[in-house]
């Protein structure tokens, strides 16, 4: 699958000689007795696009444990391929790190369970697929015993949301660990932003905004499909185009502002209103809109703004502000890494009012995410991300039903919707049938704000 980011915040794949070999020097705690006698770490991945291959190529860097990836599976083989030669090429220094031999190079719809039963209880696993099968992979992880790192967003609807909440209590029952790829979360500069307006520095916040403008990346906007394509497949090719897929756009790429800026208030928002629409679309067929414009509203009458658009030749932004009675603070300056947090002493955010910046360089929160996951497993400590990354999850498609609909939704509304955007996900290997029909002309259906208030979520979409 296609990586978001294209800006230089995004996963970077660097020869990692030094820090990998100092990781050889470490010995494991007795509590980490599931790892295996050699005590090494064993990675299976589900999901070898640019996404899943920067996932596992932070986790060899980053984690601090000696790791190796043994397993890979996708439905596409030349991703699989790709994704290989990518990370045999970036550790060709260290090259038993990418111990996958042809015989766990699994394809298929059902490859993840192979994958994954390459496995010991106490491995981790990687999710790094479209968000639709990711309680299916969930599950199955759960089953056989293994700690989990997901890519974000994790669900696109409130049954799968409710659903994705009862797994991570499994897994908890099981003291399996598992992280969410909100890794802003893990950045130690953030970190240090949140305590300190906790502290009372900007005072309390009672208004922010943040944006994501830039032009289009991944597979947000698809032409019409090629003939000699399989419809199922063109879809799950072409994932950020297709809600039922993804949570479009939307919530794969605007999750991380949301979410941090609803973590620096400390509390989600309860309810949205929100404006989007599709501009000199050409032949493009997909499901987004090219530029949304959402009020958030927490439960003590702050509001947060986000606005996002995904259009060439535009001004390009992507940052967050959150704004407090006493002062201001920068969450995040041009993309997600370096953040480049500041505080200051009122609304203008000039040298002259700063009260505090965090010291750079910075650590990678890409690499810092697995450091704290990894942790947590050896030293087996709590650690579940999951509810977190489905309230941030859901809030995110709060914004995006609001703006679909034409409608103020609230994050009840959001999380108990009955409508599940692909509720045959688990039996597509069997029926093959993809959940989306164009129409005659290869278009896909589109929302239509004030038309049909609940267009997204008819059995049209």
């Amino acid at each position: 699958m296609q990586r978001e980011e294209s800006q230089a915040d995004r996963r970077h794949f660097i020869k990692v000689a030094g820090a990998v070999s100092a990781l050889g020097a470490l010995k494991a705690p007795h509590v980490f007795a599931n790892a295996g006698s050699d005590h090494v770490l064993q990675l299976a991945l589900v999901g070898a696009g640019g996404r899943g291959t920067g996932a596992v190529a932070d986790a060899l860097t980053g984690a601090g444990y000696p790791m190796k990836l043994v397993a890979v599976a996708d439905v596409f083989p030349h991703r699989l391929a790709e994704s290989l030669d990518t990370l045999k090429q970036n550790f060709a220094d260290k090259p038993e790190l990418i111990d996958v031999p042809e015989d766990r190079r699994f394809i298929g719809f059902d490859a993840y369970k192979q994958a994954m039963d390459a496995l010991r209880p106490g491995d981790v696993v990687i999710f790094a697929s479209p968000l639709a099968f990711r309680w299916v992979h969930f599950q199955y992880a759960i089953d056989k015993g293994l700690h989990v790192f997901m890519e974000k967003p994790l669900v696109a609807d409130g049954p799968t949301g409710k659903r994705m909440l009862e797994l991570a209590k499994k897994a908890d029952e099981k003291n399996l660990k598992c992280g969410v790829g909100l890794m802003v979360r893990h950045c130690r500069g953030r970190q240090e932003l949140h305590k300190r307006i906790q502290d009372g520095e900007i005072g309390d916040i009672v208004c922010a905004r943040a944006y994501r403008m830039h032009g289009p990346v991944g597979t947000c906007f698809t032409a019409a499909k090629p003939a000699d394509k399989d419809e199922l497949m063109w879809q799950i090719e072409k994932f950020h185009s297709f809600i039922w897929a993804s949570g479009g756009l939307f919530s794969d790429f605007y999750i991380h502002q949301i979410d941090e800026v609803s973590w620096m208030k400390n509390a989600w928002p309860v309810k949205a209103q929100a404006l989007g629409g599709r501009h000199y679309r050409g032949d493009f067929v997909d499901q987004n809109f090219d530029n949304y414009a959402v009020e958030y509203t927490f439960d003590d009458g702050s509001v947060f703004f986000f606005d996002g658009r995904t259009m060439l030749g535009c001004r390009n932004d992507m940052s967050s502000v959150v704004l407090g009675s006493k002062g201001s603070a920068i969450v995040s300056t041009s993309g997600h890494h370096p953040g480049k947090v500041r505080t200051y002493k009122s609304f203008g955010q000039d040298r002259d009012n700063m009260l505090w910046a965090y010291p750079q360089p910075e650590e990678s929160p890409y690499q810092l995410e697995w450091k704290d996951l990894v942790k947590a497993i050896v030293h087996d400590e709590p650690y579940n991300e999951v509810p977190r990354g489905v309230e941030a999850s859901l809030v995110t498609s709060m914004g995006r039903m609001a703006a679909h609909t034409g409608q103020e939704i609230t994050y009840e509304q959001m999380l108990n919707c009955p409508h599940e955007m692909a509720p045959g996900v688990a039996d597509l290997a069997q029926t093959g049938a993809a959940p989306l029909t164009p129409d005659e002309q290869g278009r896909y259906p589109v929302p239509n704000p004030g038309k049909e208030r609940r267009r997204e979520y008819s059995d049209k979409v």
